[in-house]
């Protein structure tokens, strides 16, 4: 009995410690530099929607600020006006994320993107905004 209540503590400690490791933070995602071409969404984008859009309660499926969620690529493509592929330029997405913007996401009391960031996501879909 004694050992059944050691093991199951150490297995809960350890199921514990091994959800942490994944852990994205603001601070690991403004460390990760996006490459100046071949920008990934599972690499790049993804993760940084995650943190900076997701987890604050904003865009994500249950809160869906402005009806947008960018949890999954088929969210963050369904509405062809936020992200026109191969057109950063005409995508709602890239005006809303410059500083200064009227409606500047993510808003003023959250954790910013960076020059990086923001120049990540903009050739991410220069780049045609694949699901790679």
């Amino acid at each position: 009995m004694k050992y059944n209540i050691i093991f199951a503590l150490v297995f809960a400690a350890l199921i514990v410690i091994a959800g942490c490791k994944d852990t994205v933070t603001n601070q690991s995602i403004d460390e990760h530099q996006i490459p100046a071409s071949n920008v990934s969404y599972n690499r790049d984008i993804q993760p940084l929607f995650q943190v900076k859009c997701n987890s604050s309660g904003c865009h994500d499926d249950q809160s869906r600020a402005g009806g947008l969620s960018f949890t999954t690529y088929q969210n963050t493509t369904s509405d062809p006006t936020i992200i026109v592929a191969g057109y950063p330029d005409n995508s709602r997405l890239i005006w809303a994320i410059q500083p200064g913007a009227s409606n500047q996401m993510p808003p003023i009391d959250r954790p910013q993107l960076t020059k990086n960031q923001r120049d990540g996501i903009t050739t991410w879909i220069k780049e045609g905004a694949r699901p790679n």
